[in-house]
């Protein structure tokens, strides 16, 4: 488990794909249940995030790459979860979870509103303003932009994205400064995004009062990280999911 500075006081964690009992191409710790692993592996695999994190009950939503945000009163069940990709809650003890395998998780705290909050920020939810209803939604429950902090997690390094000449004329074409996120890759007409600092730079126009991004690179680190855009590279026909988690602690 991978904790950010900025998030200090908040009971949090990135959590690696290790510590878990899934085996093949989900070792170990695959907390995905839209995977082909067994839902009995997953179950294990996201009760142990919960135990490591000292929460009592643990919830995600079925993200669709959007830019819906969720309030989040009780515990559901997974087959109930609601199409989001952006949560907030007042309700100690209930984790809120992302599930990641490059795109970047994002985890939200105001300790002195006792709000908390995340983001499934893969690019088009990035592009849309996933993270932004995410502050909007903690908002909703007495956060405030400068009393929150807000920590950007393990995801596809730039080094890692190469995308081709219609993803960056897209993204330019929305604000002409976001062709400082790319650069160009060895192949003609390609570049690589950066993903992470464009998440981040979204952040930053809020007003938050600190913003942390750890910098890990999914798909350059196959030791502690699932990658989507790797197992496709190597012809794999699935993938693991990473959690990431955040919760309050009852007073």
């Amino acid at each position: 488990m991978i904790e950010a500075a900025a998030m200090k006081g908040v009971r949090h964690g990135f959590f690696t794909r290790q510590g878990g009992v899934s085996n093949g191409l989900y070792e170990s710790r695959n907390c995905g249940f839209g995977s082909g692993d067994t839902a009995a592996q997953v179950a294990e695999n996201r009760a142990r995030a919960m135990t490591d994190l000292g929460a009592d009950a643990l919830v995600t939503a079925y993200q669709c790459h959007s830019a819906r945000a969720v309030t989040v009163t009780e515990p559901w069940v997974p087959s109930d979860a609601p199409e989001a990709d952006a949560m907030a809650s007042d309700r100690p003890g209930i984790a809120l979870g992302v599930l990641t395998a490059d795109c970047a998780p994002v985890l939200f705290a105001d300790q002195r509103a006792r709000v908390i909050g995340t983001a499934h920020a893969g690019w088009r939810g990035a592009h849309d303003g996933v993270v932004e209803a995410a502050v909007e939604a903690m908002a909703a429950r007495g956060a405030t932009a400068e009393e929150t902090v807000a920590a950007v997690g393990p995801c596809i390094g730039q080094v890692s994205y190469e995308v081709g000449p219609e993803f960056r004329e897209a993204f330019v074409a929305a604000d002409a400064g976001n062709a400082g996120y790319f650069v160009p890759s060895s192949r003609p007409g390609h570049h690589q995004f950066d993903l992470a600092g464009y998440v981040a730079a979204r952040l930053g126009d809020l007003g938050l009062a600190s913003v942390e991004v750890l910098g890990l690179d999914t798909y350059g680190d196959e030791a502690r990280f699932f990658s989507y855009r790797r197992a496709c590279h190597a012809g794999e026909d699935d993938h693991g999911r990473l959690i990431s988690l955040v919760t309050l602690e009852d007073h």
